[in-house]
């Protein structure tokens, strides 16, 4: 497997200067679609409830972090270096953009999911570069100190870098959402459920127009791949649950954790590692675009598959 992935991690994929800017674009607009359903009353919960929201944040920014980072050093004699810091990568992106309408199926806490998509998503312009930096350079130092053959070239990345990336991507999208929302109510209540769906759908569009375009790679290496975002993907859902339960949320909230654990912003990931200012043509990232684009469609069914589970439980309190 880990030759299989060598030979991934040192593929040039073929994606345009053109797709790249759908790309970015698909990602503004579905941020801004998810700015315009945040209210300053989401936030209320913060304060006269925080417990599920302090639970959900520690998932999804230091416990999936953390527990990635060991899932790796697990399997670092099975994958590159490349498809580790593709799962630290996922990991240290926000909630998918699509988390409050998985939670909804699920019979969660749709304010929760709202509120702790917002907070993620405005946190994750400093949170998102602290963990990647963190954990992958704790990753790479771990290869260091045992004298590795797997680690074949460092992949050292300007941190500053990918914090003004994450900010123009999320930061100035969410703004002028919700500066939007406040100041036209009437049409962003007309807009705000077709604005979403749309952009949800180009950028499914664009992945999957990537994946064609690749094809002959997607045939030889989606196995490899399936396989590691899989127990990557159970992961993360397995983390939010099982926080959850330890710290004894309400089954609601719980499955709310859960999804937000388990629905990860690998667009964001994408955009990133196509920055050639945070991640140099030159270095061997093939594995990381595989796994940031296929948990990008992975993470739609499990969801959705999980809440559609769900929804047929009735919710029953401790």
């Amino acid at each position: 497997m880990y030759e299989t992935f060598q030979d991934l991690d040192n593929l040039r994929l073929h994606f345009d200067q053109g797709g790249l800017f759908a790309l970015n674009i698909s990602l503004g607009i579905i941020m801004f679609g998810v700015a315009l359903g945040i209210r300053l009353r989401n936030f209320k919960t913060l304060f006269l409830r925080p417990k599920p929201l302090i639970i959900g944040f520690i998932s999804q920014f230091f416990a999936l972090p953390l527990f990635t980072f060991l899932l790796a050093l697990a399997f670092h004699n099975y994958i590159t270096v490349g498809v580790a810091l593709g799962m630290i990568l996922v990991a240290a992106c926000p909630g998918g953009n699509i988390s409050n309408f998985i939670s909804s199926l699920a019979k969660g806490n749709v304010e929760l999911s709202i509120s702790l998509t917002a907070i993620a998503t405005m946190m994750a312009v400093v949170m998102t570069p602290f963990n990647f930096a963190l954990w992958g350079d704790l990753y790479i130092s771990y290869l260091q100190s045992t004298d590795s053959e797997n680690l074949l070239q460092p992949l050292k990345i300007d941190a500053f870098e990918m914090f003004k990336s994450v900010f123009i991507l999320l930061g100035i999208p969410v703004i002028l959402g919700m500066i939007f929302a406040w100041k036209l109510p009437n049409i962003t209540a007309k807009i705000i459920k077709p604005i979403r769906t749309i952009s949800i759908l180009v950028f499914m569009a664009i992945v999957v127009l990537a994946f064609v375009k690749n094809y002959d790679y997607f045939v030889k290496f989606i196995f490899y791949i399936m396989i590691i975002v899989l127990i990557h993907n159970a992961l993360a859902l397995t983390t939010g649950f099982s926080l959850a339960s330890i710290f004894k949320i309400d089954r609601s909230n719980r499955r709310t954790i859960t999804i937000e654990t388990g629905i990860q912003n690998s667009g964001l990931a994408l955009v990133l590692l196509f920055n050639e200012k945070i991640f140099p043509a030159d270095l061997p990232i093939g594995g990381m675009l595989f796994i940031a684009g296929w948990w990008g469609i992975w993470h739609m069914i499990s969801g959705i598959g999980l809440a559609g589970l769900w929804s047929k439980i009735p919710l029953k309190k401790f």
